[in-house]
């Protein structure tokens, strides 16, 4: 009798080995990963992410005069400096998506300087909302020094275009099927909007956009390395992007843009002109969107 009942208790202990073995290896699964997608130019080494206060894993894409693919592992984070001659931020962006491994990812320009603990704000807010697929955070910057709503709000298309790029955070496998314009985006044709774009596309596939109030960076103090003022090249670029965003609606986003942003170019053209050279940005997209199939 007391050998059948050590049996019994060494096949107790064995089941709650097992039960502890199973917690663990779930709970680890669990845990989500993030890395920092830092789209950046003519950087000598990786180290450049400490002056972004960078703390977690990262994929650089470094636009250089080099083709090379390092990793290292400093601090406790994993680093992917990837090399390349290719040019255009919005292929940047789709080298680095492609080229990442981590459930959640976060886009970054070399301009972005990240609060303490930012890794942690993405990463609980994704587990919190585990039905949304994209998450827009808020990052203080000149022109805009609180967030765009007060509280959760699910996006829709005339709330996402008050995003730029560094807000964006999703879930990689979510966005595998998309990808960024590479005719827009600072070095390309048309040198804004691409992120828009990229939200519009994600809409239309019938991704859940959610916005978080919480900030999780600030922006640097730099020149613009895309606008040089309210010309006639920014008027047709807006009229492009518009077209490349919606195909049905983009006239009235040039009709609202040449009313309500009239303040802020006045001094630079005039409200016709204005108009005219959106259109005639709508057109010129058009034509080579025909002849190349995009």
């Amino acid at each position: 009798m007391e050998s059948v009942s050590q049996c019994r208790e060494s096949e107790s202990d064995l089941q709650c080995i097992l039960f502890l073995f199973l917690c663990r290896t779930c709970c680890m699964e669990a845990i989500m990963k993030l890395q920092v997608l830092l789209s950046a130019m003519h950087l000598s080494d990786y180290t450049y992410i400490d002056r972004l206060k960078i703390t977690g894993d990262t994929v650089i894409i470094n636009q250089c005069d080099r083709e090379t693919d390092e990793f290292a592992e400093v601090s406790g984070r994993s680093i992917r400096f990837l090399c390349t001659k290719e040019r255009g931020l919005s292929r940047s962006r789709n080298r680095a998506i492609r080229e990442a491994d981590a459930d959640i990812c976060i886009l970054c320009d070399n301009d972005v300087v990240y609060c303490d603990g930012y890794e942690q704000k993405i990463l609980s807010a994704f587990e919190k909302y585990e039905n949304a697929d994209i998450l827009v955070f808020f990052i203080r910057r000149p022109e805009r020094d609180k967030p765009v709503f007060d509280s959760v709000k699910k996006m829709n298309y005339l709330s996402v275009m008050k995003i730029f790029s560094p807000e964006i955070a999703f879930r990689r496998k979510s966005v595998l099927e998309l990808k960024f314009h590479e005719r827009f985006g600072a070095g390309a044709e048309y040198a804004m909007g691409e992120e828009n774009i990229f939200l519009y596309d994600a809409l239309r596939a019938g991704l859940k956009i959610l916005y978080v109030p919480v900030q999780i960076a600030e922006l640097m103090h730099t020149e613009s390395t895309w606008f040089t003022g309210y010309t006639d090249k920014f008027f047709r670029d807006r009229g492009a992007n518009y077209y490349a965003m919606t195909r049905r609606f983009y006239w009235i986003l040039i009709l609202q843009f040449a009313l309500r942003k009239y303040g802020i170019y006045k001094k630079e053209n005039r409200p016709l002109h204005a108009l005219k050279m959106m259109f005639q940005g709508k057109r010129e997209y058009k034509a080579h969107e025909n002849i190349s199939g995009w």
